[in-house]
Formats: C-alpha cells, structure tokens, sequence
C-alpha cells in the first residue's frame, strides 16, 4: 500500500453527500455502495481509480494526476486533504501544491496536470 491522503472535514462526509456531488460534477463517477466503494476519474475513454469509500474517502495516489483530481474532489465536498504526515494538498489560484508548515512544494497548474493524464510517478 502506499502513502495514503485522507479527505477530512468538520462534519463527516456521508456517502449520499458524496454519490450526490460527483454525479454533478463531469469526469468522476462513484462506484459501488455504501459500504465499500470507489471514486473514478475519466481520461479519454478510461476510467482510472482516485480514491476508495469505507465510511471515509482516501487515497493512495501515484501520479500528479491522481493528486490533483483527490484535490478537486475534496474542494466539491468542501474538506481537507492530508497526508500521514500532516501536510496538507489542494488548489489555490489553479495550482496544486502540498503545504507543510511554512513550506510549499508545486505540483503545477491544475489545467495541465489534468490534460497530462495519469502519467506514474517512477520509482
């Protein structure tokens, strides 16, 4: 398993919440049932997996792309995302960035990434 990013939010994220705003925003489709689930990304014809439901929305992601859409989906249910580390990822300004205490790191413009694909990260 890798490193894991954990959706999180003051009041918790229910699974209709969820089913409710993916199904109105275009490129991601959840699947599954409220027990154990998943949340899909589009790329051209394919789908590709963002994040895994069981009660709470994380992530293991292993591309900038899969960063970004964990980062778009966290700002349609109005949360937070963070790493086992405590940083923190999202979007500001269009850009996706990783914010750990005063230093931030740039994963690139939001538009882009997207474009690019779900390139893997090599090892």
């Amino acid at each position: 398993m890798g490193y894991e990013l954990r959706v999180e939010r003051e009041a918790p994220l229910a699974y209709a919440e969820l089913a409710s705003v993916l199904s109105a925003e275009a490129g991601f489709e959840l699947r599954g049932s409220q027990e154990a689930g998943e949340v899909v990304a589009f790329h051209g014809d394919s789908a590709y997996h963002v994040a895994a439901w069981s009660g709470r929305l994380f992530g293991t992601p292993g591309s900038d792309w899969q960063v970004a859409q964990l980062a778009r989906i966290t700002d349609l249910v109005g949360a937070r995302l963070v790493g086992e580390d405590g940083e923190s990822y999202g979007i500001r300004d269009g850009v996706v960035e990783q914010v750990n205490g005063s230093s931030a790191y740039e994963f690139g413009k939001l538009e882009e990434i997207i474009a690019a694909g779900p390139a893997e990260w090599s090892a």
